[in-house]
């Protein structure tokens, strides 16, 4: 996969927006917020695109949660196609001490904008309570 995305990047990039926003769902991204984001990303080296890509997948930092002392607020989509939402999400939720999990139906990597008002209104009330 990393030679397909370093290959042509903004191609790669493009066709799976789609994934990153869950629009197959339902989730209703504009074609001019998804090129957007595309570019934002694209402003990135590929260089760093590729190895913060290796970073994130090949570090274990398994012992490092577990030692969070602060308050924690983890936010997952249970649609991500990048970091599948059993692998990443609820297991972090779990190795983080006392941290409170968010799950968004239907919410792929970019819940951000997706999920806009729940993400704010979650954030809102996190840090309210903090």
């Amino acid at each position: 996969m990393t030679a397909e995305r370093t290959k042509d990047r903004p191609r790669w990039m493009a066709q799976n927006s789609q994934a990153f926003f869950a629009t197959h769902l339902g989730n209703n991204v504009s074609t001019g917020l998804m090129d957007w984001m595309v570019r934002q990303c694209l402003d990135c080296s590929a260089i760093a695109a590729v190895e913060a890509v290796n970073t994130a997948f090949r570090t274990d930092l398994r012992t490092e949660a577990a030692a969070i002392e602060v308050p924690t607020l983890i936010l997952h989509g249970d649609a991500d196609a990048s970091a599948p939402v059993a692998l990443c999400g609820r297991r972090l939720a779990k190795t983080v001490p006392d941290s409170l999990y968010k799950e968004y139906s239907l919410a792929g990597h970019g819940i951000c904008v997706t999920h806009a008002e729940a993400v704010n209104r979650d954030l809102l009330d996190f840090i309210g309570g903090a």
